[in-house]
């Protein structure tokens, strides 16, 4: 007798990106995975490693759900672990590498993670971390722990594909930072979602610029292995270093936020590319100028924006039909847009405070609010946050955009931070790119500034 339980396992399988990894390693086998400085591995060896991983923790008493904290550089170890850890059943906390030593033990506290996994410079932050954490240095330490795994296929442990397979803290801008959680099926969408975006195929090398332990590398950690893609791995930015992968072809795609291209294109070794390289940049709204700079040099880029809380980019900038035949000057501006949701984000609306929409008019201010398939889960242990983020049945961005008429949106500044002149609103993003298009600015920021009226000026702040 068919049941309807035994049924749906026939034409249903949870949507989880570690189901990727196993995959690559048949798939792409032979192909060049990751390179990390002197080391390298291929598919087959990386799925190899992943295993060992997942095998080792569970072996070292993790159990289903139990948090694991890495606090370290973009790196294999780093990358692998989006893919053991929840391969093993855990949840993983990738921390934020320029947090202070108490933010950081606050964090490791807060998710009750069992272990934490550092880069040996980083160790010093660990300071405050309770000694009951086990701590393991990424190096020997590291590899001899791989050495006790088995690289023999991982029985899942996972039954529901709304299980969390992630916890980000946010920023703590405004208080502690909280456990943003993302879910095994949110993760496997967005990261399907950003690879066909940037169109990246097993011929691809990403170079790892964006920092993994934001948004999870924007999911591009997992999405990787779902389309053979090459990672390049560097522990922090040196332009003169970006500049030459790119020159030798070493790097078809990145992604950045717009102070990092202001880097690139200031460099001294910055020259028109040879070869196109794709980007994604988000963060904060990049200028117009910006953008003119950086298609000037060659590169092919995509705006997109998002927050923690949407597992990184929720919208994409897609260019209308005709938008190459326009002015240069007016291409930049179009471009500096945040867009539509990608294809399996879910809806995004500019709303009033009564959650009314605002007239399409790329005038009217509002809030951006977002729903879908690539919405957090809620805030770890912090149901009154969650309750207040998800109000109305959507998720509050606390940015302030316009809609245009062509349902595009564009972010104009953070709702706590838009300056008050004479009772009108004022958007900072625009008082920013104004200044930025001056060829004498190389980069620029609104600060706090109280005037005896009581207007205020603040910068933004975007996660």
């Amino acid at each position: 007798m068919i049941t309807e339980k035994s049924a749906t396992s026939v034409f249903r399988e949870e949507l989880t990106p570690i189901n990727w990894i196993e995959r690559a390693g048949e798939v792409y086998a032979d192909r060049e995975a990751v390179v990390d400085g002197s080391v390298s591995y291929n598919w087959r060896e990386f799925r190899g490693r992943s295993r060992r991983l997942a095998s080792a923790l569970r072996a070292s008493g993790l159990e289903k759900g139990d948090r694991v904290a890495f606090l370290a550089w973009n790196s294999e170890p780093l990358l692998l672990a989006h893919f053991g850890v929840p391969q093993a059943g855990g949840i993983l906390v990738a921390i934020n590498t320029r947090l202070s030593p108490d933010e950081i033990a606050y964090i490791v506290e807060h998710s009750g993670s069992s272990f934490i996994f550092v880069s040996p410079d980083l160790e010093p932050q660990l300071a405050a971390v309770p000694g009951d954490v086990r701590r393991i240095r990424l190096g020997p330490e590291f590899e001899a722990l791989l050495a006790s795994g088995s690289e023999e296929p991982v029985e899942t442990w996972l039954e529901d594909e709304y299980e969390t397979i992630a916890i980000d803290y946010t920023s703590g801008t405004t208080g502690r930072p909280k456990g943003v959680m993302y879910h095994h099926r949110g993760a496997y969408l967005n990261a399907m979602a950003m690879v066909n975006d940037l169109k990246l195929d097993k011929d691809s090398s990403y170079l790892w610029t964006l920092p993994m332990f934001h948004c999870n590398g924007w999911t591009f950690t997992w999405g990787m292995a779902a389309v053979g893609c090459r990672s390049i791995c560097i522990p922090k930015i040196d332009p003169a270093e970006v500049w030459g992968l790119f020159a030798r072809g070493e790097a078809s795609g990145f992604c950045a936020a717009p102070t990092v291209l202001i880097m690139l294109v200031n460099d001294p070794h910055a020259k028109k590319l040879e070869r196109p390289v794709r980007l994604f940049t988000a963060g904060a709204p990049p200028s117009p100028t910006i953008i003119s700079q950086m298609s000037e040099l060659g590169f092919q880029l995509e705006h997109v924006y998002g927050l923690t809380e949407t597992y990184g980019p929720f919208t994409i900038n897609v260019a209308a039909a005709g938008f190459k035949e326009l002015p240069p000057e007016q291409q930049a501006r179009l471009r500096a847009r945040q867009g539509y949701p990608n294809s399996l984000a879910g809806e995004v609306r500019v709303v009033d405070e009564e959650l009314k929409n605002v007239p399409a008019d790329g005038e009217t201010m509002g809030e951006v609010v977002m729903r879908g398939n690539v919405v957090m889960k809620g805030y770890f242990e912090n149901p009154e946050a969650t309750e207040q983020a998800f109000r109305g049945g959507w998720f509050h961005s606390g940015d302030v955009g316009v809609m245009h008429p062509d349902g595009v949106i564009e972010l104009r500044d953070r709702k706590k931070d838009i300056i008050i002149s004479g009772g009108e609103n004022i958007s900072t993003i625009e008082v920013e790119q104004a200044i930025a298009s001056h060829a004498a600015v190389m980069e620029c920021a609104v600060i706090a500034v109280r005037t005896r009226s009581g207007e205020r000026c603040r910068r933004r702040s975007w996660c």
